[in-house]
């Protein structure tokens, strides 16, 4: 049994596609995962199982919050070993005088195109930076994540790619 962190997307956020983390759990309990923990409301779920490949847990968290509750949300999932990567891969971390509240990563389905990336041009939107590395945006946020105009619609259409913001 392994061990991932599941990232669902746009739940609980102004009253919209409300799920209680209660009955989160035992979704995911009742679709076969094991030893299943949320941590705030935001949609995130820890949780056990057999299955190693990413996009199939995805999927089947997919399909199954479509099935009770009635709506699409999209999950990203990251195995439990690759978090601390995540971590310790932001490059903003290195600079001084930047707090972690002014710090967050975007985690993307799958890894951007080169050429797309390489087309955004943030100069004249924000004071806001962002670095990409592998499937993973890191962005700091002088101002705060509420603030900024480099948001997972931001990314979405511009990677064309699913993606979620964590601080």
């Amino acid at each position: 049994m392994s061990s991932f962190v599941c990232l669902l997307r746009g739940i609980n956020v102004s009253g919209q596609k409300k799920i209680r983390m209660q009955d989160l759990r035992e979704l995911c309990e009742s679709i076969g995962f094991h030893n299943v923990e949320t941590y705030v409301q935001s949609g995130n779920v820890v949780l056990d199982t057999s299955e190693t490949h990413t996009k199939t847990i995805e999927t089947s968290i997919v399909d199954a919050v479509r099935e009770r509750f009635g709506f699409e949300v999209p999950v990203i999932v990251r195995s439990n070993e690759e978090l601390p990567q995540v971590a310790n891969c932001n490059p903003f971390t290195d600079q001084g005088g930047i707090g972690e509240k002014r710090l967050a990563v975007v985690f993307l389905a799958d890894e951007p195109s080169a050429s797309r990336l390489e087309s955004i041009d943030i100069s004249s939107l924000t004071e806001d930076r962002f670095a990409a590395v592998g499937r993973h945006i890191y962005l700091h946020c002088p101002r705060g994540f509420g603030r900024t105009k480099l948001s997972n619609n931001f990314f979405e259409h511009r990677l064309q790619l699913t993606a979620t913001t964590r601080n």
